[in-house]
């Protein structure tokens, strides 16, 4: 007898909103102290005693912010709260709860939600923050998940956009770019079998690329790094949007300038090599790609010699008078006024 293998497909309409709740969240436990009650009443409730609360949120639409024909749900599930986190992260502060609500059309049965949530659950998990509550409801335009991150911080820890100051120097975490060829590769390979469903795409030389964009990661590593190494920012934000455009929000807020050397931005060597295969410039990618989740974040000068041998930090330029402007130092010495090129959802 042939042994039946379609896919099980249950009705999301055979449970009921609140019994999708209970079925979706019975993995979550709590981990953080000051959750007093999650998941089960009107309201999540939290203690932080004398700390402060930070809160987040962001929204992830179908056909804007992911395509589901290369984005595994497990894989969106992860990111989804990834960005949400590295918000946290951004503040200095230490993400502790989310919230997560979903919107789905009755395309989507169970077990679809089932592999989103078990992605969800995973990043929980990994980022030791509690799923407290959320919404459910349905859609007509696809999937919609919205992600609220909350996290704690002392006053005294806190980092803002609006502290850096003439002198300090421009620190980034990790490489620049990777996030944003990985789309391109991805965006490439869908093309591809559009045209012929029968090719089997070889990814094998965009691996690290390809996991940039469909598994990012928070720095949640670098609130304790800095602060063995007795460093504390003056300015912080994260990099969703594109160096570029991160750079100028810092400048706005603080009100300085800023000289950004093109020869500091780091960048890994499968970046580069697709950049020369796709004939695109190394440098635009990384000043406008986006979804790196990187930090971005100021200094003051005589904190360099603590932070001058540590690997997950660059130096990529330093802060100005207002009245210089933001700019990008080319290798040839050229300078070019810095603009907002990164990803923009409401030009998109």
């Amino acid at each position: 007898m042939i042994e039946d293998k379609t896919p099980q497909r249950t009705s999301i309409s055979q449970l009921g909103e609140f019994g999708l709740i209970d079925h979706l969240t019975k993995h979550f436990d709590i981990k953080q102290p000051s959750t007093l009650k999650s998941i089960g009443d009107d309201a999540a409730v939290l203690n932080f005693g004398d700390k402060r609360v930070v809160v987040s949120t962001d929204l992830l639409i179908e056909g804007v912010h992911f395509d589901l024909a290369y984005m595994p749900l497990k894989h969106l599930g992860y990111k989804a709260v990834v960005s949400n986190v590295s918000d946290i992260c951004a503040m200095n502060a230490k993400p502790t709860q989310i919230t997560v609500s979903i919107a789905v059309s009755n395309r989507f049965p169970l077990e679809a939600l089932e592999e989103l949530f078990e992605g969800i659950t995973t990043a929980s998990k990994v980022y030791n923050v509690d799923v407290i509550g959320g919404d459910t409801t349905s859609s007509q335009k696809g999937m919609i998940i919205s992600i609220t991150a909350i996290g704690e911080a002392r006053e005294e820890d806190l980092v803002y956009r609006s502290g850096a100051k003439e002198n300090d120097l421009l620190v980034v975490t990790g490489d620049l770019g990777s996030a944003y060829m990985g789309l391109q590769v991805l965006e490439r390979e869908k093309q591809v079998f559009q045209v012929n469903p029968n090719n089997q795409p070889d990814l094998d030389n965009y691996t690290y690329l390809i996991e940039r964009q469909l598994k990012p990661e928070a720095r949640k590593d670098i609130r304790e790094l800095l602060e063995k190494l007795e460093v504390k920012p003056t300015a912080m934000i994260d990099i969703s949007d594109g160096l570029s455009s991160e750079i100028l929000h810092l400048c706005k807020q603080s009100n300085v300038g800023c000289h950004l050397y093109e020869e500091k931005i780091p960048l890994d060597p499968q970046l580069i090599n697709v950049c020369e295969e796709f004939d695109i410039d190394s440098t635009t990618v990384a000043i406008n790609g986006g979804e790196d989740y990187e930090l971005l974040f100021t200094i003051a000068l005589e904190d360099f010699d603590k932070i001058k041998a540590n690997p997950n930090l660059t130096v990529i330029g330093h802060m100005c008078n207002a009245s210089e402007g933001q700019n990008l130092i080319t290798r040839a010495s050229e300078k070019i006024p810095l603009k907002a090129r990164g990803w923009d959802a409401l030009t998109e």
